[in-house]
């Protein structure tokens, strides 16, 4: 296994599975990522909201990578294992006109500068607002050949904007081009379920990611693991993404049961009782019109010590 790093410049805001690799690397290689923030580096900490009204909103989710891991082909899965992800001391907020969740009540542009302390930030005093450092996108390039905007969601993971997805976790994604293809940023320092007013905590960041590839076995969209402590145990999240929400839900839903028939061997019956019993839905993102992604979180503590990593 071999560390690498990979400097932010030169970014990219579109997929396109026709981007030559930055870094070629091999299954359990790691990689150090520099990550700017969501912007592409036009937002600083003393930017004003004038200078936030006139940035290029064609460089918005500036993304390092891509990222080619050596064998990766069409039905393998790949795993991300996020090791750390760091702020740099300060973010944004903003909203803008025509965006967000309650569009038509906040009407005017808005910029929000945070100071960020370690693990959390007072600018909003006197609330203090824990940091819990994530990318909003992760994704392998899309299987579709042509240049398509980061806005939306999909398969391949990208705009998911799930705040689990933070150091512990480990996020595994369908291959669907040779080599994966993978690229990270939008980073937020915090956001909350939903990133309601378009932002959560925008930030740059140094992300740490270890890449696991598995051969012949594909995750039928993104799914995330998280690092729980005993005696809750991890988690296992389905993503999905869709035009509605409640069709979202259910198809987050037949995917967990569809896991928890497959890791635990026991019954669609049983799954779907226990996903009662344990699952929790929620609303990730609700800002990229017209894609709503929602995440099906199921925590279950196992009789054995075996992760998702370990069962794929």
């Amino acid at each position: 296994m071999a560390e690498h790093a990979l400097c932010a410049e030169p970014t990219h805001s579109r997929w396109n599975r026709s981007l030559a690799p930055r870094l070629t690397i091999d299954s359990g290689d790691i990689v150090h990522m520099e990550c700017v923030d969501s912007s592409g580096g036009q937002v600083g900490p003393c930017s004003t909201v004038d200078d936030f009204i006139a940035i290029d909103r064609g460089k918005i989710h500036a993304l390092t990578g891509p990222i080619a891991i050596h064998g990766a082909e069409r039905g393998d899965t790949l795993a991300i294992e996020v090791l750390e992800v760091a702020h740099k001391g300060w973010g944004w907020s903003s909203t803008i006109p025509g965006l967000g969740f309650l569009k038509d009540r906040f009407h005017e542009p808005f910029l929000f500068n945070w100071q960020l302390e370690g693990l959390e930030s007072q600018s909003l005093a006197p609330a203090v607002v824990p940091l819990r450092p994530f990318c909003g996108v992760m994704g392998v390039a899309p299987a579709e050949p042509g240049e398509f905007r980061t806005r939306p969601p999909g398969i391949f993971g990208g705009n998911m904007d799930v705040r689990e997805l933070c150091a512990g976790a480990t996020l595994y994604l369908p291959v669907l081009n040779s080599g994966a293809l993978f690229s990270a940023g939008d980073a937020h320092a915090a956001q909350g379920d939903g990133e309601v007013c378009i932002n959560g905590i925008e930030c740059p960041a140094d992300v740490t990611i270890r890449f696991h590839l598995h051969k012949h076995r594909l995750v039928s969209g993104p799914l995330v693991e998280t690092s729980t402590p005993e005696p809750v145990g991890p988690s296992w999240i389905v993503v999905e993404s869709a035009t509605d929400a409640l069709e979202a839900a259910q198809a987050a839903t037949n995917r967990m049961i569809d896991l928890l028939v497959d890791r635990l061997a026991i019954s669609a019956v049983h799954a779907y009782v226990l996903c009662s019993a344990v699952m929790n839905l929620r609303l990730s993102q609700v800002v990229t019109e017209p894609m709503i992604t929602v995440s099906a979180a199921a925590k279950v503590r196992f009789a054995w010590s075996q992760t998702f990593l370990e069962l794929v």
